[in-house]
């Protein structure tokens, strides 16, 4: 198993979990909750105690795939190039695969898929300085 860095794996999952606060806060929150066809009343009815725990797992998680995905890559620009890769290429065309099926609108691929990206390709910005 190649080495990493936890200490960059925390403040990547950090970074990931920040960044989803302000891409579905002050940047597209309505516009996101109109896409996932969520109520006001649904969005505020959530457990958010554990609706952030778990998020908060699942993106330390993400990170420590992604920075063993990226260890063995030489160079910042490759390893951020890789991150975008993921995040695009995986983790946003995965999830537009599940919400074509949902019928879900073209917004709700671009708000979800577009944090994703970013929040890889920062991520890799992380991993790739801190090793």
């Amino acid at each position: 198993m190649p080495a990493v860095n936890w200490l960059a794996i925390v403040a990547a999952a950090i970074s990931m979990f920040v960044i989803g606060g302000l891409w579905y806060g002050p940047l597209f929150a309505k516009p996101w909750q109109r896409a996932a066809g969520l109520s006001d009343e649904q969005v505020k009815s959530g457990n958010m105690p554990l609706i952030f725990g778990l998020a908060f797992v699942l993106s330390l998680l993400m990170a420590a795939n992604l920075a063993f995905f990226v260890a063995g890559v030489s160079g910042l620009g490759a390893v951020i190039g890789y991150s975008v890769a993921a995040g695009l290429g995986w983790a946003a065309f995965g999830l537009s695969v599940v919400a074509l099926f949902e019928r879900r609108p073209l917004s709700y691929h671009l708000i979800n898929g577009g944090y994703l990206t970013i929040a890889f390709a920062v991520m890799g910005l992380i991993l790739g300085l801190w090793r």
